[in-house]
C-alpha cells in the first residue's frame, strides 16, 4: 500500500541579499511540518529554493562587475550552507535559473498565449524595482512605493498582459466555497475585501527594459516577468510538462504553500488564476504568516535591523532557535523579535524546564539505582493515574495543534506534560523515598513514570527541535527505532521496565542573560532609530456619566496589570469555586488563588496567558497565600471568562 503524500512549500527567495532571520522563521516552520509529516507516515515533497531573475539581479551585478549568473550562484551557496546550520531538509532546491524550469515557463507563457490568455499591449506607470511591482499614482505613499518606502520608477514599454480580470469571479467563488483555501482568515478577508471584489486589472507578465529573465521563447525581446516565472516554480519543480511528469502527478495539488503575508496576494489570486487557465487543480492552502519585527518594525537589511541566524546558532545552537521561533510567536500574526526574549525562553524553557527534567531524572536513577538500571519489580502511586491522563490529553492537543500550522499552541501543550512532570517530582520526593528500602518499588515506578513521560516528550518534540531527542534517548537508554517513532506515543508503557540511564552533558546551560545581551548588542547588526508614530487624536463626544463615577489616570496608574502565563493548575481542597495557579510574570512566579474552579478545570486553565493585578494586598483564601488577582469578565449568566490579550505576548510584559 503506498503512502499518503504531502506536498509543502515555502516562497523562492530573492537573492539580492543575505537572508536574516526573518526568512529562516517561513522555512524552520515548513521543516518542522515536513519532519512532523515524515514522522507519522507521509510521503513528503518539502521545496524550497531562489528567484534570481530581474532587474535588480541584473542592476546589482552591474555595480559589483560580475554577471548576474555568478551574483546569484554566491549568494545561493551561502542560503544552502543556511538551512543545512538550520537543519532544513528540504527534499528539493529550486532555482529559477535552471534549465528545467525555464523551459517549463516557456511553455506555460505559450500555452496561455495560444489560448488567449495572454495578449500584447503597452504599459505605462509607476515602477519600484526592489519590489518588482507596478503601481498606479494613487496607490503610491509621498510618491514613493507603498510597500518598501523606496523611490520608484516611470516606465513605459510594449508588454505581454495575462487576462486577470477574467477569472475574478471564479476566484470569489473558490475562496467563498473554500474556507480552508487562505489561512488565517484575516488574510482571506484583506484578500476579497481590498483586491478581489473592489475588481482585478490585466496583469503584465513581460519586459523589455532589461534582459536577465527568461526570454519569452517567440518574442525574443521580451522576458518573462515575475508572476509567471517565479510563480511557476511550485510545478516545474515537480516536472510538469517536461519529459518526466511522474513527480507532479504524484504530488499535486500542494497541501499548502507557506508564505509571508506581504506576498498573500500573489499566491492567493495571481497564482490560482494562473492555475485556473491553464485547467489545473489549486493548491489546498495558502498559509500567510506574520512578520519577525523588531521595535515594531519589520526586518530589513535597508532598516539596519536584521538578525543574523548564524550568529544565534552558533551561541545556542539550532534546536534553541527553532524552538523560540515557533514557539514565541503564534503563527500567521507577527512577533516581536528581541534579543532578551530569546535567552527568557532558553533559560525558563529549554534550561529550567526541559533540561531540568532530564537531568533530575536521570541522576536519580544513577543515584538510587546500581548502574543506572530501573529494577523490574514497581509500584505506582496516586499521582499516575493523572500523569497518563493528561498525557494522553496533551498529546491529541498537539497534534490537532500541527495539524493547522499552530505550532506555538502545539508546544505549549508538549510544555504542560514537561512542567507536569517537573510537579511530579516534588509530589512523590524520590528522595525521601529512597531513604527506605522498602519503599524501592515505589522509587522505581516514579522514575520509570519520569522517563517514559520524557521519552514521549522526545518523539514529540522532534519536529521542531530535531538535535534534542537524540540526546535525551542517549540518557534514559533509547535506541532510534519502535521506540522512537510517533505512534508509540499513545502507547504508555513502551518503554522497557529495566530502563538504563546515563546522564550526558547538559543540554541547555542556563545563561547570564546581562552578559550575553552585551554581546549579542555588537554581534548583530545594529538596530536603526524607528521614528515614533504620529497618532491623530479622535475626538468623540463624551457619554453622560457622573461626576462621581470618573477616576483620574493618577487612580488608574496605581494598579499594576501584567500578562501572566499559567503553569500550574489545581483545585483547592474542599472547595468548588477555587483554583489555585502557579503564574509566570516574566522571571517571577506567583501563587494566585481565582474563584473560576466551575468554569475551568486546572488542565484547560493552564498554559493560558491572564492579565493580572500584580499590586494587590496578599491574602489568605482557605489558607492559601495569594499574591495577586486574575481578572475576569462576567456575562449576563455570572460565567466568568479570565481576560487575556488578543495576541500571543511575552509573560510579564505590562498591560497599559
Amino acid at each position: 500500500m503506498s503512502k499518503p503524500t504531502y506536498y509543502i512549500t515555502t516562497p523562492i527567495y530573492y537573492p539580492s541579499n543575505k537572508l536574516h532571520i526573518g526568512h529562516s522563521y517561513t522555512t524552520v516552520a515548513a521543516d518542522a511540518m515536513a519532519r512532523y509529516k515524515r514522522l507519522r507516515g507521509y510521503d513528503v515533497m518539502f521545496l524550497t529554493g531562489t528567484d534570481e531573475h530581474g532587474q535588480k539581479i541584473e542592476r546589482r551585478a552591474q555595480e559589483d562587475g560580475v554577471t548576474p549568473q555568478a551574483f546569484v550562484d554566491n549568494i545561493v551557496d551561502w542560503i544552502k550552507e543556511l538551512w543545512t546550520t538550520m537543519d532544513i531538509t528540504y527534499d528539493k532546491f529550486i532555482r529559477t535559473t535552471d534549465t528545467e524550469h525555464k523551459e517549463t515557463v516557456q511553455k506555460i507563457f505559450k500555452a496561455l498565449y495560444d489560448k488567449g490568455d495572454i495578449y500584447k499591449s503597452e504599459y505605462a506607470g509607476m515602477y519600484c524595482t526592489p519590489c518588482e511591482t507596478f503601481f498606479t499614482e494613487h496607490q503610491l505613499v509621498d510618491g514613493k512605493c507603498p510597500d518598501c518606502g523606496r523611490p520608484v520608477e516611470r516606465v513605459k514599454e510594449e508588454s505581454y498582459f495575462f487576462k486577470l480580470s477574467a477569472y475574478q469571479d471564479r476566484l470569489i467563488k473558490h475562496i467563498e466555497e473554500n474556507p480552508e483555501f487562505i489561512q488565517p482568515q484575516t488574510r482571506q478577508n484583506e484578500m476579497l475585501n481590498n483586491f478581489l471584489r473592489p475588481g482585478l486589472d490585466d496583469l503584465c507578465v513581460s519586459r523589455t527594459s532589461f534582459k536577465w529573465g527568461v526570454p519569452v521563447e517567440f518574442d525574443p525581446g521580451h522576458v518573462v516577468y515575475v508572476w509567471i516565472d517565479a510563480l511557476s516554480n511550485y510545478i516545474s519543480a515537480l516536472g510538469y510538462l517536461s519529459h518526466n511528469d511522474e513527480a507532479f502527478k504524484k504530488y499535486w495539488p500542494a497541501d499548502v504553500h507557506l508564505v509571508g503575508k506581504e506576498i498573500v496576494r500573489f499566491h492567493t489570486i495571481i497564482w490560482p488564476a494562473l492555475l485556473m487557465a491553464l485547467e489545473l487543480p489549486l493548491p489546498k492552502q495558502i498559509f500567510g504568516h506574520g512578520w519577525l519585527v523588531i521595535d515594531g518594525g519589520k526586518m530589513s537589511k535597508s532598516k539596519g535591523n536584521v538578525v543574523d541566524p548564524s550568529i544565534l546558532v552558533s551561541r545556542y545552537g539550532s534546536d534553541a532557535i527553532r524552538y523560540f521561533l515557533l514557539r514565541e510567536i503564534a503563527f500567521g500574526q507577527d512577533g516581536n523579535f528581541t534579543n532578551e526574549a530569546l535567552i527568557t525562553r532558553i533559560n525558563s524553557d529549554l534550561a529550567n524546564d526541559l533540561g531540568n527534567l532530564t537531568s533530575r531524572t536521570v541522576a536519580m536513577i544513577e543515584k538510587y539505582f546500581e548502574g543506572g538500571v530501573l529494577p523490574e519489580v514497581q509500584e505506582e502511586n496516586e499521582f499516575d493515574a493523572d500523569i497518563k491522563s493528561l498525557v494522553k490529553t496533551q498529546i491529541q492537543k498537539a497534534e490537532d495543534n500541527v495539524e493547522k500550522l499552530f505550532f506555538n499552541n502545539a508546544l505549549e501543550d508538549i510544555w504542560v506534560i514537561i512542567r507536569r512532570l517537573n510537579k511530579y517530582i516534588d509530589e512523590t520526593m524520590p528522595w525521601v523515598l529512597a531513604k527506605d528500602e522498602a519503599n524501592k518499588a515505589k522509587l522505581a515506578g516514579v522514575l520509570y513514570t519520569l522517563s517514559e513521560g520524557l521519552r514521549i516528550v522526545s518523539i514529540m518534540i522532534e519536529p521542531f527541535m530535531p538535535q534534542t531527542p537524540e540526546k535525551i534517548w542517549a540518557q534514559i537508554g533509547v535506541q532510534r527505532g519502535e521506540l522512537t517513532a510517533w505512534d508509540s506515543i499513545h502507547t504508555w508503557g513502551a518503554l522497557p521496565k529495566a530502563a538504563l540511564a546515563k546522564k550526558g552533558e547538559n543540554m541547555f546551560p542556563r545563561i547570564d542573560k546581562e552578559k550575553e545581551l552585551e554581546i549579542l548588542e555588537t554581534a548583530n547588526t545594529p538596530k536603526t532609530e524607528i521614528k515614533e508614530e504620529v497618532k491623530q487624536e479622535v475626538k468623540e463626544e463624551p457619554k453622560e456619566v457622573k461626576e462621581a463615577d470618573y477616576i483620574t489616570i493618577d487612580d488608574f496608574a496605581k494598579v499594576e496589570l501584567k500578562i501572566g502565563e499559567v503553569i500550574e493548575s489545581a483545585r483547592v481542597p474542599k472547595s468548588d469555586k477555587l483554583l489555585v495557579s502557579k503564574i509566570k510574570l516574566g522571571e517571577e512566579v506567583r501563587q494566585i488563588v481565582s474563584g473560576i474552579a466551575k468554569y475551568y478545570s486546572p488542565e484547560e486553565f493552564v498554559g493560558t496567558k491572564v492579565v493580572v493585578v500584580t499590586n494587590l494586598k496578599p491574602v489568605k483564601l482557605r489558607g492559601i497565600l495569594s499574591v495577586g488577582m486574575v481578572l475576569c469578565a462576567a456575562d449576563e449568566s455570572g460565567k466568568l471568562v479570565a481576560v487575556g490579550p488578543l495576541e500571543d505576548v511575552v509573560s510579564g510584559s505590562e498591560v497599559r
